[in-house]
């Protein structure tokens, strides 16, 4: 019984080994040869190939001369189906290109010959591409689109195409001329770094035109003449989008160059050296939009053959593969207006230290001007600076007081100075001694006695305070705005000194010019105020509020370190019609009896203003910011002045300068 069952199981046995044996037909052998072309030829190297018909190094060469005008792009490339015929085998190969945002996908054929135990592919140039030829490689050719303009209020021309001219030394032309001597005088000329230039052309080619400037054509001062002039020095025209001058509303626009060597590397294959693109501002946020998407075309050309033998060639030799059009990109619209961002920049000209005035219609919240003044540096204080607000934060500690039950004509006491927990607190220099005593609350917000707000701080706490702030549109997103801003920060939470500082503007309350200038217009519309900048923001949708990432430094003074709270939803108990009034009847108050009387000579409709001074740093006497705010007709503006000294005597001359240009 056992030898006959152990004969059972031997047949058994011989009878699968048969049947393996009958469905090893090379099948897995020929599948594993085709997957290691489709990786060898997805990572551009069959070096270690075998390879029939050619020797590998050599095929190796071809396919990257093939390839060549693609780099650094790779194919994705997959085998399909292996298809067999005894020692023959033949698959498709699908490959795949990023080109740009579109992808080129196209499928060519693999022969493959069994020869022993191995399989190697029958090396063809169609392998590569089925159009392709023997003696082709692929040619690349990339055609940018225009890029597109920022626009301002009525469509206005902010960021557009304007000749210029780049300045520099072309060695094609130096002849026998010393290049260093002419780069010398070349720097010298345009006012750069002389040294530095003379060392990049010595280091450039033969061939190479080294640019030292690119000018404006429209009011430049250095002439054709005196550029030729120079041995081996040319000018060559061109435009560049760029704004009305050099200086309009940079830090908000931001600016458009050609890409730097990190912004190439950052863009992982999406930029290439030459690539126009946006830094700093709208113009480096939306980018995307404003750049649009190159066309591309891929064609067989003749390897060899040179640009110009190609140019001169009738008809053309090239055959196109594989094409994607040009997509211009999209303007992109704001609410800027440009005459009063020229006035408001204007305004600033002369100012020293850091500074800004922002201007908004109340009646929609579209942002008619943002400008930092030429002590900024190129940050754009009026959005995303961060500092104290002083007395201006007044605005907010009466709409507390009067949800609290005080009305404008409510007593409050202002006392010379004021002592909490040990710190005493005063009046700014030349407070009124008529205004002391018990004064209605209009008569305290027009002198701005910091006494009797900050006595007034048992009737409102700070969590009062905060939700204040908020009812003004402070502190909360701004879903409309478009662009990157700091709208302030008001701790919920304060207890003592820190609580009756919050009282004046100070502590940890921060503000910048942009939400203070929402303060005033929120009072002005009689509801929050919500900002809008970019009017077609597309899928960009930067988070308004919160502490911002920009371009450039803030000045020292400034506060951007400090806890800014993350930018809450709009506030569930906005400023009412009644409320809003009454903080406008106590903002008149500031320019018919208080300490802006100046104002009350700006022509047009009544000017309702609050003035503010932040004391900070650890000099003594401290330095102090200078704030003004103000709302005339369908306009609230705010001003201000790092290391300003008063609000009254420093911001608000320019508000009223301002002001009355503005019309």
């Amino acid at each position: 019984m056992g030898k006959t069952k152990n004969l059972v199981l031997g047949l058994a046995a011989l009878m699968i080994a048969g049947s393996l044996a009958a469905c090893d037909d090379g099948r897995s052998g020929a599948e594993g040869a085709a997957k290691q072309l489709a990786s060898s030829l997805a990572a551009l190297d069959v070096g270690s190939l075998a390879v029939d018909g050619k020797d590998a190094a050599a095929a190796n060469e071809q396919l990257k001369s093939v390839f060549a005008a693609l780099d650094p792009a790779k194919p994705s490339v997959e085998s399909g189906a292996v298809k067999l015929d005894g020692d023959k085998a033949s698959v498709p190969l699908n490959f795949t290109w990023k080109i740009g945002t579109a992808e080129w996908k196209y499928t060519s054929q693999a022969a493959l010959k069994k020869s022993g135990d191995k399989w190697a592919v029958q090396w063809t140039t169609t392998l590569l591409e089925p159009d392709l030829k023997d003696g082709e490689v692929l040619d690349k050719t990339v055609t940018p689109p225009a890029r597109a303009e920022i626009l301002g209020a009525g469509d206005a021309k902010l960021i557009s195409y304007r000749p210029v001219v780049y300045v520099g030394i072309d060695k094609t032309t130096i002849g026998s001329a010393d290049p260093a001597a002419s780069a010398a005088k070349l720097a010298q000329l345009v006012g750069v770094d002389e040294a530095a230039y003379v060392k990049q052309v010595q280091a450039s080619g033969p061939q190479a035109f080294v640019s030292a400037i690119t000018l404006r054509q429209d009011g430049r001062t250095i002439t054709d003449q005196q550029i030729a002039a120079i041995p081996g020095a040319r000018g060559i025209p061109d435009s560049l989008p760029l704004a009305r001058t050099r200086t309009f509303a940079r830090a908000v626009l931001g600016t458009v160059a050609e890409a730097s060597a990190e912004q190439i590397q950052k863009a992982g294959g999406g930029l290439k050296a030459g690539d126009v693109v946006g830094t700093g501002g709208l113009e480096e946020q939306y980018d995307s939009q404003l750049r649009g998407q190159d066309g591309v075309s891929i064609k067989v050309r003749p390897q060899g053959m040179t640009d110009d033998q190609i140019k001169a060639a009738k008809p053309d030799p090239r055959r196109v593969l594989f094409s994607v059009d040009t997509k211009p990109g999209d303007p992109l619209k704001t609410t800027l207006d440009p005459r009063l961002q020229q006035l408001a920049e204007d305004t600033l000209a002369v100012v020293g230290p850091a500074s800004a005035i922002v201007a908004l219609r109340p009646s929609t919240g579209a942002v008619l001007a943002a400008a930092s003044g030429p002590g900024s540096n190129g940050y754009n204080t009026a959005m995303l600076g961060q500092y104290a607000p002083g007395s201006t934060f007044k605005i907010v500690d009466s709409l507390a007081l009067i949800r609290n039950g005080m009305t404008p004509d409510s007593k409050v006491e202002c006392t010379p100075t004021i002592t909490v927990d040990g710190r005493t607190f005063k009046n700014a220099e030349g407070y009124p001694a008529s205004s002391l005593g018990a004064v209605p609350l209009r008569d305290a917000f027009a002198h701005s006695c910091n006494t009797a707000f900050i006595s007034s701080r048992d009737k409102v706490s700070q969590a009062q305070l905060e939700s204040a702030a908020t009812s003004l549109g402070l502190a909360v997103q701004a879903p409309k705005l478009g662009a990157d801003a700091f709208l302030g920060s008001v701790p919920g939470n304060a207890d003592g000194t820190e609580h009756a500082a919050s009282m004046i503007g100070q502590g940890k309350v921060l503000l910048s010019p942009l939400a203070a200038a929402i303060m005033a217009a929120s009072v002005a519309h009689g509801a929050p105020v919500s900002p809008q900048l970019v009017l077609n923001p597309g899928a960009v949708s930067p988070s308004a509020g919160a502490t911002p990432t920009a371009s450039g430094s803030p000045s020292s003074s400034a506060s951007p370190a400090a806890p800014a709270s993350p930018a809450a939803p709009a506030s569930d108990k906005p400023v009412t019609p009644a409320e809003a009034a009454a903080l406008g009847d106590m903002m008149r108050a500031v320019v018919t009896s208080g300490h802006a009387g100046f104002l009350a000579s700006v022509p047009g409709a009544p000017v309702g203003a609050k003035t503010g001074t932040a004391e900070f740093g650890n000099d003594n006497p401290p330095k102090t910011h200078a704030w003004i705010v103000a709302v005339h007709g369908d306009l609230a503006v705010a001003v201000f002045v790092e290391d300003g000294g008063l609000g009254a005597t420093t911001s608000g001359p320019l508000l009223k300068s301002f002001l009355t240009a503005a019309g």
